[in-house]
């Protein structure tokens, strides 16, 4: 089917090499500079505020848009995708980073990405199309809850008393910590949230991010100069040059290689690894992974509706495999597809996948001769960034209009995944939401299954039928679900009745359930004298028949048309 060769396909480097066959021109290529210009500065200040919030040093984060951002572009299947940090992962990597250190981070996103790779060889992409839309609506609702309530510490500057590994043990402790709420970093915070609110209505070319962090920048160095104590990335983050000497902030260091196991692992020290701790991480990875492949996805499917294209589920899902297994050995921590960094990419007037590698470009400069100046972004300016992304990434309108119009068991799936993202992680919610909405679709489709009395509908019963006689007609599948209770009502309904027969040209499903049923339903009837005929067997069912080994007998016949059972009724007149 050509419409879904997009599910199957899979090439390396898809999309690049789709973009220069379809004839690529020097207007191309410049519309690619500028849109990769464009989403650089966004990612710049917001990569480091993403690997902050996943908790480890702003550097990190940078690598990886570099890295990963550019591996991915190269080797991946949606045009128009920026891949680097991501808000939907900081609830899985910020407990791995906790526990584990940078160095288990990296060894983590290393074993995400081999998944990645083995689902695309197995042509898994297409699997995008059963998650229902309240599961993901309901999963990164409850992400962006996690994320803003985990600003709120750098946002209001507070000093928490101690730490906690759940989500409510940090509402907690957040809550006994607004003792020590400053307002100077309230004044920064706020600063910077009102430019990202407002410069949209200006409408200017510039994207909100980079007057935002200046406008923080430069509230916070005003402060700080006035003698008040405004928190930023210099201030919070140090490390070590080769000679040994300390420096504040961001190294100006490019990425490097190295063993991600021989990172620092919690106390500092690299990590001993074994396969004790492969069994350890084994559950985040698989958390990154597919959180990995629903987000990428997911976003190649809106810029698809934003542009007409067609990307390649598996040849992305390759591409975001191959980002991550080389990242973590650059420093690059779990990458995926950004959607909101993609959209803007789009609306810049990118043309293929170079804007995207532009962008790694720009974030490289950046890294090699401003690491200096963004040593003097505030830790409250960083808080509000990241507030806004949970906001957008939420889909609060959209979430709000499904809610509305779609029936009460999508309702329960998307509250089902929301709270369970929040209160435990998205591995159980995606879990538990899908299990639940397949359970809920099975009930909606068991009750589409029902019983009728033909007997007296001149459309398909034109004769007189013999005393004793009914014509029952069964529309919709005859599965687990739907044919206990199917039966059940037919056997109430024949109870006296010296035969009946049973009309199923609108059944398209036979099971093992419903076969089951089936025999019972024949063994009830045999017992109480009642003869069957069965009409117009579809071919699924019928298939199912002959394999059971089916038989007609004294008590039961079987017809290709309803006209001949009715023609073979005795005494029929």
């Amino acid at each position: 089917m050509p419409h879904r060769s997009h599910l199957l396909s899979l090439r390396l480097g898809h999309a690049l090499r789709e973009s220069l066959q379809s004839g690529y021109s020097r207007r191309d290529l410049l519309a690619d500079m500028i849109a990769g210009l464009t989403i650089g500065i966004i990612a710049i200040p917001l990569s480091m505020a993403l690997a902050i919030a996943s908790g480890v040093a702003p550097q990190y984060g940078l690598y990886t848009a570099i890295i990963a951002g550019f591996v991915i572009a190269l080797t991946g299947g949606s045009r128009f995708s920026i891949s680097g940090p991501t808000a939907a992962f900081v609830v899985i990597l910020f407990p791995v980073a906790e526990k584990f250190g940078l160095g288990g981070l990296l060894l983590a996103t290393l074993m995400a990405g081999c998944m990645l790779v083995l689902m695309a060889l197995l042509r898994l992409g297409r699997l995008i199309e059963y998650i229902p839309e309240p599961v993901t609506l309901g999963f990164t609702g409850g992400i962006a809850i996690v994320i803003a309530f985990l600003q709120v510490p750098d946002f209001l500057g507070l000093t928490l008393n101690g730490t906690a590994e759940h989500f409510l043990g940090k509402l907690m402790l957040i809550g006994t910590s607004l003792g020590t709420l400053q307002p100077a970093a309230l004044l920064v915070a706020l600063a910077t949230l009102m430019v990202f609110l407002l410069w949209p209505r200006l409408k200017m070319p510039i994207p909100a991010h980079l007057p935002a962090v200046v406008v923080g920048t430069v509230t916070a160095a005003t402060i700080n100069a006035l003698g008040g104590e405004v928190e930023t990335i210099g201030s919070r983050f140090t490390y070590l040059l080769a000679d040994g000497t300390p420096g504040q902030g961001i190294p100006p260091i490019l990425p490097h290689f190295e063993w991600p196991w021989l990172q620092p692992g919690p106390g500092g020290q690299p990590l001993d690894l074994s396969w004790t701790l492969i069994q350890a991480l084994l559950p985040a990875a698989f958390a990154m992974a597919m959180l990995g492949a629903i987000e990428s996805l997911l976003c190649a499917v809106v810029l698809d509706g934003m542009t007409g294209r067609r990307h390649s589920a598996n040849s992305e899902l390759l591409g975001q495999g191959l980002g991550n297994l080389i990242a973590p050995f650059w420093g690059g921590i779990t990458a995926t597809a950004a959607l909101a960094r993609s959209a803007a990419n789009v609306r810049a007037g990118a043309r293929s996948p170079i804007a995207a590698m532009t962008h790694a470009g720009v974030v490289l400069l950046a890294l090699a001769f401003l690491a200096n100046v963004l040593a003097w972004i505030p830790m409250p300016a960083m808080a509000a960034m990241l507030m806004i992304v949970a906001w957008n990434m939420s889909e609060a309108p959209k979430a709000l209009r499904l809610l509305k119009k779609v029936p009460g068991s999508d309702i329960a799936v998307f509250f089902t995944c929301l709270v369970l993202t929040v209160v435990f992680d998205m591995v159980i919610a995606i879990t538990a939401g899908i299990l639940l909405a397949a359970l809920l679709f099975l009930k909606d489709i068991a009750a589409m299954t029902k019983v009728a009395d033909i007997s007296q509908n001149d459309r398909w019963v034109d004769c007189e039928l013999p005393q004793g006689w009914r014509v029952y007609k069964i529309n919709g599948p005859l599965f687990f679900a739907a044919a206990d209770r199917v039966f059940g009502e037919l056997r109430q309904l024949a109870q006296g009745a010296r035969g009946i027969v049973l009309y199923l040209d609108a059944v398209p499903l036979l099971d093992a359930g419903g076969l089951s049923a089936f025999e019972h339903f024949l063994a009830t009837s045999r017992a109480a004298g009642t003869q069957v005929y069965v009409a117009d067997v579809q071919f699924q069912p019928l298939k199912t028949l002959a394999k059971a080994d089916i038989q007609p007998d004294e008590h039961s016949r079987y017809f290709s048309s309803l006209r001949q059972a009715l023609d073979a009724l005795p005494e029929a007149t």
